[in-house]
């Protein structure tokens, strides 16, 4: 019989060892993320959001002369540009991160 009363349970133990490093590395991984910012232009650079890894916007600069009083709409069709692009970015980013660490296993909960 192998160690630990069981067959086997040498490599039990190692991969439980090998699990829980992985774990941490997730953990780490997912705080880095979250603390990264992410940041977009629309309009060629008049409209710039930044958003963080948890998805909340943490900017919104607007070049005053793209302000219009009469086109309200184009400026909101700006500000949704940049922050929906600095959210793709953000997700992109965890994707790969998280990718790296699970060998490309979609693993539910994670992201």
């Amino acid at each position: 019989m192998a160690r630990g009363g069981f067959p086997g349970g040498a490599n039990m133990n190692n991969m439980m060892k090998q699990v829980k490093k992985m774990q941490e590395q997730m953990e780490k991984a997912q705080q880095e993320i979250e603390e990264r910012e992410f940041e977009s232009t629309s309009g060629g650079g008049v409209v710039s959001a930044t958003v963080n890894g948890k998805k909340e916007v943490l900017a919104i600069k607007i070049d005053p002369d793209v302000i219009d009083p009469e086109d309200g709409e184009m400026l909101e069709d700006l500000i949704i540009a940049a922050i929906n692009d600095a959210m793709k970015k953000a997700d992109e980013y965890s994707g790969e991160t998280m990718g790296k660490l699970t060998g490309g296993l979609n693993i539910p909960g994670l992201m």
